[in-house]
């Protein structure tokens, strides 16, 4: 397996003029956790594609149709609440380059790979689960990754992070200018 992970990455990943920028995130919560849209808990609680249990992660999507997608999986709309957020990560792992995905040992089959789950119960931690926690040890504060949820296209993105706070170099802001969660 292999130690080290590659030093190519994507440019920052930031908010530029306008409404809805590349650097706008969204994500459609469960409305359980919509009191607590910055904490990764549920991620935390239950381990996701791209965390181990016992590690908060942001499942977050450049778009609001993939984090309805992501959000409501099992067919029908489910109540969600969803938020979005201004952000400025600068060390962002791009899923999307099979060549950097190659130079790690790991390709994009064995990402979208459905056993991940199964994987987790057998041996403690999926091989996608392995592969991010190399990234965030290599200081990449986040996956920029296609989403798998069904009916996705190639063009439903997700950016999953593993360290946000409120200042630079991994900023995330949630968007709530009438402190509606705060009510």
């Amino acid at each position: 397996m292999y130690s080290t992970i590659s030093t190519r990455s994507m440019p920052a990943f930031t908010r530029n003029s306008g409404d809805a920028s590349p650097g706008t995130l969204y994500r459609a919560l469960n409305p359980i956790h919509a009191r607590e849209p910055m904490s990764g808990r549920g991620a935390e609680l239950c381990g996701g594609r791209f965390n181990r249990k016992g590690t908060p992660a942001l499942y977050t999507s450049l778009s609001i149709m993939t984090a309805l997608r992501e959000a409501n999986q099992i067919g029908s709309l489910q109540p969600t609440t969803i938020v979005s957020y201004d952000v400025n990560i600068e060390r962002i792992f791009d899923g999307r380059d099979d060549e950097a995905l190659r130079a790690e040992g790991i390709d994009a089959a064995t990402l979208a790979d459905a056993t991940w789950r199964d994987q987790m119960r057998e041996t403690g931690e999926a091989k996608t689960q392995t592969f991010a926690r190399r990234l965030t040890t290599a200081g990449y504060q986040g996956l920029l990754i296609k989403s798998f949820a069904p009916g996705a296209t190639f063009d439903d993105l997700n950016l999953v992070l593993w360290k946000w706070s409120d200042a630079a170099p991994c900023r995330l802001t949630l968007i709530d200018d009438e402190s509606r969660l705060s009510r």
